[in-house]
């Protein structure tokens, strides 16, 4: 199942954003990010917590401004959210009172355009996820994984060409994440989309990488940007192999010496 369209490619342009708080007090989460991703390229963002990850993915999807700076999709400024841009965060935040296949179909009702079509692309969806006869459970009756797939399947609805995602694996055990992990990689390979991937784990952002950009703490900036060059397919093999741990320690040695500095 590939996306409608080609992927996009993403610029982000002397990026910057303050927050005031209700003190008074500015808060610097962001300084001068410059960044651009490659249409089908997928890049994950790692940094110690508050660097301002999150804070970057949701300016990037159009659901804050910036204090500084633009954004740009394909040349086009984001100022607001986007139809071509698929999200998901940490908690896969489903509607309990909906079934797994109706809560696919949100982004089509929320624009009144629920059509027969789009019920068999919610039926694909959940089929290329390994979710084909749970489409009348309700989220109560999932394991998280089995949500965060179906948060997955959503974003992917209506087949965006940029996917962003906020940790969306945190919240899951061990063994669960891996197995998200591949279907992630499986999925991104099918779809073709470009990706933004924010994540605290160094060797996920490895294993799944085209490029890893390292953020500062407070106010976050781009530390360094990694290429990775493992080939592809990946598979949870590659954790062994010795350039994956050159990759994972060097970026955990950015990390350390700019948390001390």
């Amino acid at each position: 199942m590939k996306t409608q369209g080609r992927a996009r490619d993403v610029q982000i342009l002397e990026l910057s954003k303050t927050f005031q708080t209700k003190s008074g007090e500015e808060i610097h989460a962001l300084k001068d990010i410059d960044l651009h991703i490659q249409p089908g390229e997928f890049v994950s963002v790692v940094g110690t917590s508050g660097c301002g990850k999150s804070t970057l993915m949701r300016i990037v999807c159009g659901l804050i401004p910036a204090t500084r700076g633009r954004v740009l999709v394909s040349g086009e400024a984001v100022d607001r959210p986007r139809d071509d841009v698929g999200v998901v965060f940490q908690n896969a935040v489903l509607l309990p009172w909906k079934t797994v296949k109706d809560n696919v179909l949100v982004p089509m009702d929320l624009r009144d355009r629920r059509r027969p079509e789009h019920e068999q692309r919610a039926k694909a969806l959940l089929a290329m996820t390994g979710l084909s006869g749970f489409e009348a459970k309700y989220p109560f009756e999932l394991s998280g994984g089995m949500r965060q797939r179906v948060s997955i399947c959503r974003a992917l609805m209506c087949q965006p060409s940029f996917l962003a995602l906020d940790e969306p694996f945190g919240a899951l055990d061990a063994m669960t994440r891996e197995a998200m992990n591949l279907e992630l990689m499986r999925i991104c390979a099918e779809t073709r989309a470009t990706v933004l991937f924010i994540t605290h784990s160094v060797p996920e952002a490895v294993l799944l990488s085209d490029r890893v950009v390292v953020m500062t703490p407070r106010p976050g900036r781009i530390a360094d940007v990694i290429d990775v060059r493992l080939p592809r397919p990946r598979t949870l093999k590659d954790y062994a192999s010795d350039l994956f741990n050159d990759y994972t320690g060097r970026i955990r040695e950015l990390l350390g010496a700019e948390t001390l500095a």
